[in-house]
C-alpha cells in the first residue's frame, strides 16, 4: 500500500534536529511535503546538514506565541497548514521521591505545556480549511507505571490526554489528532542512558524482572525509521477515519495495543 496525502502538503514538524524528529522530516521530503521543521536554537545549531528545500527555524515549545507565528509563517510559505507532527520532548530519569520541583516543572513545561501549544497552534491553523492531520510522538511509559521515569511517564500521559481531547474537539471539523507511543528507541535520549550501549540495548531487550520491566519480544529496539512511519500511516489518506488512536510501537514491550 502507498501512502498518500504528502505531495504538495504544508508540513510542520517540532523536535526536528535529531532521531524520530529528524527521520520524520525525511519521510515527509521523501513524500513529497513541504516542511518547516523547528527545534530549540541549541540543537540546530549542533544538527548537520538536514535535507534540501526544508525551512529551519528555532523553536522552544513553551514559547506559545513563537509555535503560532512559526504555525502562520509555514502556512504562507507553503500553503495552509495540513499535517502538524509534535515530536519535541524531554526525558528525565529522576525517581518520583527524588524529583525537584524545579526538574518537575521543566518536565511538565515542555512535555505538557509545549504539547498543548503546539496542538493550539496546529489545530487553529488547520481550521479554516476544515482538514488537517495531527501526530503527537508520545510514550510507551505514559500508559504503564516505570521505576525512575515516573514523572517522565506523567508528563507524556499529560500530553496523552491532551491530544486524544484535542483530536473530540476538532473531530466536527475534519482535524485528526493522534499518537504514537514508541517504547525504546535508538535514539541519543535512549543511549544516553547507558554507559556501554550494547550492554545497555541488550539489557533492555532481555527485560528485568527486579525492574518490573518484561524485555521486547520482538527482541529488538525500534529504529527512528520505525516510529516514523508509523507516524506517516496516521498523518495520511489511508488513516483518513482513525482519530483519539495512541498506538503503541515497542515491539510488545508494554503487552498491549
Amino acid at each position: 500500500m502507498r501512502l498518500t496525502g504528502f505531495d504538495g502538503a504544508s508540513a510542520f514538524v517540532t523536535g526536528a534536529a535529531g532521531g524520530i524528529g529528524r527521520a520524520l522530516v525525511a519521510e515527509l521530503v521523501a513524500a513529497g511535503a513541504r516542511v518547516m521543521a523547528t527545534d530549540t536554537e541549541a540543537a540546530l545549531a549542533a544538527m548537520d546538514v538536514g535535507p534540501e528545500g526544508v525551512v529551519w527555524r528555532g523553536l522552544d515549545v513553551r514559547d506559545a506565541a513563537r509555535a503560532a507565528e512559526l504555525a502562520a509563517e509555514a502556512a504562507s510559505l507553503h500553503g495552509p497548514l495540513s499535517l502538524g507532527v509534535h515530536a519535541a520532548g524531554i526525558l528525565a530519569v529522576t525517581p518520583v521521591l527524588e524529583m525537584a520541583a524545579e526538574e518537575w516543572q521543566r518536565l511538565i513545561d515542555i512535555n505538557a505545556g509545549g504539547t498543548l501549544n503546539m496542538l493550539q497552534s496546529f489545530g487553529q491553523a488547520m481550521r479554516p480549511q476544515r482538514r488537517g492531520a495531527i501526530v503527537v510522538i508520545g510514550s510507551n511509559a505514559g500508559g504503564v507505571p516505570r521505576l525512575g521515569i515516573g514523572a517522565y511517564g506523567a508528563s507524556k500521559a499529560a500530553a496523552a490526554m491532551l491530544t486524544r481531547a484535542a483530536g473530540l474537539e476538532l473531530a466536527t471539523e475534519g482535524i485528526r489528532c493522534n499518537l504514537v507511543a514508541p517504547g525504546s528507541t535508538l535514539t541519543p535520549m535512549q543511549t544516553g542512558m547507558w554507559a556501554d550501549p550494547q550492554a545497555g540495548a541488550a539489557e533492555v531487550i532481555a527485560g528485568d524482572a527486579a525492574q518490573f520491566r518484561t524485555g521486547i519480544p520482538l527482541g529488538k529496539l525500534a529504529t527512528p525509521q520505525d516510529i516514523a512511519q508509523a507516524a506517516m500511516f496516521l498523518l495520511s489518506d489511508q488513516a483518513g477515519h482513525v482519530t483519539m488512536a495512541d498506538l503503541y510501537v515497542d515491539g510488545g514491550a508494554t503487552l498491549r495495543a
